[in-house]
């Protein structure tokens, strides 16, 4: 039988085209996400969602222009209408719901920088926890959301801001399609961790030393087709791509060494509980 609420059942973490990194990376969040359904064993009625796993052709990092293919975890969890988790928005706790509307605190994770291909004379980039807030509104099928976090931890340092609109329409009884145009905001010390070419680097590399003069705009989409094979299993296929502006663009690690335009496809097979 076909599930009974489409949306619901299809509905899987889809990774942005700029924002995966390598699956060791995701280990903290992952931990703290398992952590808080392990530690709550009470709720275990009220807890919900679908995982799975997948794989992904995407940029080794963000700015780069060599792709590997790399597996890709699925959690998207939620506890009543209280809580919720997924790799791409990390765990809200949606604290105020006003009718269509909702605020929702985060902890996150942002992606630091390997050093390895291109960039193997260059310092490694820790990723680490951020904190922010998302506030959404749901209108039909669209979710519209914008969102600023901070890092807590790790290299990467300054603010981000983004907003999307996220279009999630049931095209038959098993089959959903979604569309998530969106817009990101860096800061000049976001934007400094991650672009920025220090002396050390650029003595090791023979690039030129480069100071970012300012943040950087990031603007990509990403669409999938989830078809619901069973009640419980969903088969997703994605693809997505992004446009860096600003001084990320003009850094030598993305101007030099990589590509302002960033793509990603995959496919992923999740079990919904």
């Amino acid at each position: 039988m076909p599930p009974t609420n489409l949306v619901q059942q299809c509905t899987a973490y889809k990774p942005s085209a700029y924002q995966y990194q390598p699956s060791r990376r995701l280990t903290p969040l992952l931990a703290a996400a398992f952590s808080i359904v392990i530690s709550a064993p009470a709720w275990g009625d009220s807890w919900e969602g679908s995982v799975g796993a997948g794989v992904t052709y995407a940029p080794d990092y963000l700015g780069s222009n060599d792709y590997e293919t790399r597996p890709l975890p699925v959690v998207n969890l939620t506890y009543g209408d209280q809580l919720s988790i997924n790799l791409r928005n990390g765990i809200e706790w949606h604290a105020i719901r006003n009718g269509n509307w909702t605020a929702s605190p985060f902890i996150g994770y942002t992606f630091g920088r390997d050093n390895k291909g291109d960039i193997s004379q260059f310092e490694e980039v820790d990723g680490g926890a951020t904190l922010g807030l998302r506030v959404s509104y749901q209108q039909g099928f669209w979710r519209y959301s914008v969102a600023g976090s901070t890092p807590v931890s790790g290299d990467v340092e300054g603010a981000k801001f983004s907003a999307n609109a996220a279009l999630r329409m049931p095209v038959s009884e098993r089959t959903l399609f979604t569309i998530t145009p969106s817009v990101t905001y860096s800061n000049e010390k976001w934007t400094e961790s991650l672009f920025a070419v220090s002396t050390q680097d650029s003595l090791r590399s023979g690039m030129a030393a480069y100071t970012p003069d300012g943040g950087y705009w990031r603007m990509g989409v990403n669409t999938s087709l989830s078809y619901a094979l069973t009640p419980e299993w969903t088969a997703t296929g994605f693809v997505g791509a992004a446009y860096l502006t600003g001084s990320a663009a003009d850094s030598p690690i993305v101007d030099e060494l990589g590509s302002d335009w960033q793509a990603l496809t995959g496919v992923t097979l999740s079990y919904r509980f």
